[in-house]
């Protein structure tokens, strides 16, 4: 039997609230747990965010919650995103507008993916599948930002330093990346040390495999 992703809602319009529980209602592998106008709300909420049992046991959180990027309580986007991310969900931005800084603030502050609201309903299926597995949500929206992200927190990469931290972080050995790439074991480990460098002076320090995999996940660079 297919594993039944759960999702919970956070956004002030209710009518869009009461449109993906329709809309969800209708896909097999995915189930609505939860709706609310405000994060506090949410996290409120005996099922699933609140212990309520005898024991102080509570059901776990949702896999994936939908939040809405800029919602009226005035809350902060940023704050937001990691107040959800501390029960154990994943994020998923939703938003009317593809704002290009919003969506990188949000991104650095550990969002897993992006997308605005005039996307079609098996889009929207296919990124909450993705973040339930631990991949990251890819959109156009997400990809023009980090294309265009002039931050001085991201580093400027090369294309060859790019490939090299992308093979590295996915799991190949150095050896297998500089393989790939058709140079020496030793040029690969420059180019990996020259992105160790680069993230440092950005303020971003990166010394493991694991770190080269967050910041490849931070920044978007695998692209989608």
């Amino acid at each position: 039997m297919a594993r039944v992703i759960t999702v919970a809602v956070v956004d002030d319009d209710r009518m869009l609230r009461d449109g993906l529980r329709a809309w969800l209602g209708d896909v097999p592998d995915l189930r609505l747990v939860a709706t609310a106008a405000t994060v506090g709300e949410l996290l409120a909420d005996p099922s699933p965010y609140r212990p309520d049992g005898p024991h102080g046991t509570a059901p776990p959180p949702a896999d994936v919650v939908l939040l809405d990027l800029v919602l009226r309580d005035g809350s902060d986007p940023s704050d937001n995103i990691r107040r959800v991310l501390r029960t154990g969900s994943r994020v998923l931005m939703i938003s009317t507008v593809p704002d290009r800084s919003r969506i990188i603030e949000a991104i650095r502050a550990g969002a897993d993916g992006y997308l605005t609201k005039d996307h079609d309903l098996p889009t929207l299926v296919a990124a909450v599948k993705d973040l339930a597995e631990g991949r990251g949500a890819h959109s156009t929206e997400l990809a023009f930002a980090c294309a265009y992200d002039d931050s001085p927190a991201r580093p400027r990469l090369s294309p060859r330093e790019r490939q090299i931290l992308l093979d590295y972080a996915s799991g190949m050995t150095l050896k297998s990346a500089a393989r790939r790439a058709g140079i020496t074991v030793h040029t690969a480990k420059d180019y990996l040390d020259r992105v160790k460098a680069k993230y440092q002076q950005a303020g971003r320090p990166t010394y493991t495999k694991l770190d080269l995999a967050l910041r490849v996940r931070e920044d978007s660079l695998d692209g989608g």
